[in-house]
C-alpha cells in the first residue's frame, strides 16, 4: 500500500511540474530594460526597440502587442520566427501583428531553414520586413549623428558574414548588431566599432534542473568590450517546456550614459 501512495505522489508530482513547465513556455512577458552607453549618441535622445526572437511555434499574443503598441521606433526580430511544421498563415499573422508596433527588421536563425526559404523570404519582403542578411541600415540624427542596425546571417550555420555588414556600415556611427547566435561576440573585434548585441538562440537552457542547463541564462552582459543582450526567446524548440528560463521579450531604451561621457 505504501508503494501505491508512494508512485501516487510521484505521478501528482510530475504533473503538477509539467503544467508548470508548460505555463513557463507559455509566459507573455515584456521585460522592460534601459541600457546607457557612453558611445550613444545623444542627439538621438533615446531609441527604444521591440526585441523577440525565436518564436518558433508560438502565435505572439495580444497582450504583448498591446503592451508595447506605441513604444518602440523598431520591431527586430532576432531570428527563428519560423521553424519545420509552421505554417505560412501563422507567420504572415504573426508579422501583420508585430507591423502594427513598428517598422519591422528580421535577422535569419537556424531553424528558419527548415521552413522553406525562398516563401519565407518572399513573405518578408511583401509583409514591408527589411531583412538585414549580412547588411547594414543607416539612421541619422537632426544634428547629422549617425547610427546603423547591422545584421547576419546565422553564425551557427556558416552562414554569417559580419565583414560584409560592417563594410555596409560604411560611416562612423554607433553600431548595433543583431545575430540569431550570440556566439559571434566571441569573433567582434575593436576595429567593429559594436557597441550592442541583441541575440537568441540559447532559450537561457529551456530547460534548467537546478540552475543548471546546456546554456547559459539569458541576460545582459560585457563581452570583448561590447555589451551582449541574449533572450530567453518567447518560444520553445523540441518539448513545449520551460523550467528556470521564462519566455520573454524586451522593451529596450537605449540612450547615453552620461556618468561616463568622455
Amino acid at each position: 500500500m505504501e508503494i501505491i501512495y508512494i508512485l501516487l505522489g510521484m505521478l501528482l508530482f510530475g504533473g503538477f511540474l509539467l503544467l508548470y513547465m508548460y505555463r513557463q513556455a507559455f509566459e507573455d512577458r515584456v521585460l522592460k530594460q534601459e541600457i546607457r552607453l557612453k558611445d550613444f549618441p545623444a542627439s538621438f535622445g533615446t531609441v527604444r526597440i521591440f526585441f523577440i526572437s525565436d518564436i518558433h511555434k508560438r502565435i505572439i499574443s495580444d497582450s504583448i502587442i498591446n503592451e508595447v503598441k506605441g513604444k518602440p521606433d523598431l520591431v527586430i526580430i532576432g531570428g527563428d520566427l519560423a521553424e519545420k511544421g509552421v505554417s505560412l498563415e501563422r507567420i504572415s499573422a504573426n508579422l501583420e501583428k508585430l507591423k502594427t508596433v513598428g517598422p519591422v527588421f528580421f535577422v535569419w536563425g537556424n531553424n528558419d531553414y527548415e521552413f522553406n526559404s525562398h516563401e519565407l523570404d518572399s513573405l518578408l519582403y511583401h509583409s514591408g520586413v527589411k531583412v538585414l542578411d549580412n547588411t547594414a541600415v543607416k539612421f541619422e540624427s537632426e544634428a547629422g549623428d549617425i547610427l546603423y542596425l547591422l545584421g547576419i546571417d546565422d553564425f551557427g550555420l556558416g552562414k554569417s558574414r559580419l565583414d560584409l555588414a560592417v563594410r555596409d556600415a560604411e560611416e562612423e556611427g554607433f553600431r548595433i548588431l543583431v545575430s540569431h547566435n550570440p556566439a559571434i561576440a566571441n569573433s567582434l573585434k575593436s576595429e567593429d566599432e559594436i557597441s550592442l548585441l541583441l541575440s537568441g538562440h540559447t532559450h537561457g537552457g529551456q530547460i534548467r534542473i537546478f540552475g543548471f542547463g546546456p546554456y547559459e541564462l539569458g541576460g545582459i552582459k560585457k563581452k570583448n568590450g561590447t555589451t551582449v543582450l541574449t533572450s530567453n526567446g518567447y518560444g520553445t524548440t523540441g518539448v513545449p517546456f520551460r523550467l528556470g528560463a521564462k519566455a520573454e521579450t524586451h522593451l529596450i531604451t537605449l540612450a547615453p550614459d552620461l556618468n561616463q561621457a568622455d
